[in-house]
């Protein structure tokens, strides 16, 4: 995290330097934009963190870490392809179920889905594209997030060849 602080600085004092009206303009759109995110981004991360202070450590591992890895991933792709919620939220969520347990293989399951698989926006997306190809774009994001979270496993050696 400290290299992405010191290069993000490094990036903007370059820009300042090469143009410092643009990169003013830009860091008032920047934050303009942040500030229109915060009070959307503060209440999910307290309703997770609500929920997850509710739901014993032993419960979240039980059925995402320890036990049946395949009913684990199962459990997770349903959960993440039934849930609306952006990725600013979603990679903060499993840095926290990493630390309480969670396998790399289930993070990988849960937020590939949620963020290919869109049983919510279901009626959105088939008054765009159809019943047919949303049907299918669903099926397909979610096959290709189960074999994203197996790469995941293989990578994190939690899979063995």
């Amino acid at each position: 995290m400290y290299y992405l602080v010191v290069l993000t600085s490094a990036a903007i004092i370059i820009s300042f330097i090469a143009d410092r009206k643009k990169t003013v303009q830009g860091l008032r759109i920047a934050g303009r934009k942040f500030l229109a995110i915060a009070p959307s981004f503060l209440v999910m991360l307290i309703l997770i963190s609500v929920v997850l202070y509710l739901v014993p450590d032993k419960v979240i591992v039980h059925y995402l870490g320890a036990g049946n890895r395949i009913e684990a991933i199962l459990l997770a792709s349903f959960i993440g392809s039934i849930t609306l919620m952006p990725g600013f939220i979603a990679y903060p969520l499993c840095g926290i179920l990493l630390k309480r347990g969670v396998a790399y293989i289930v993070l990988g399951a849960f937020s590939t889905t949620l963020m290919m698989v869109g049983v919510l926006t279901y009626p959105v997306e088939k008054s765009y594209f159809g019943v047919k190809i949303t049907i299918l774009r669903n099926i397909a994001s979610f096959i290709i997030a189960l074999i994203v979270a197996f790469v995941i496993g293989v990578a994190f050696g939690e899979i063995k060849w």
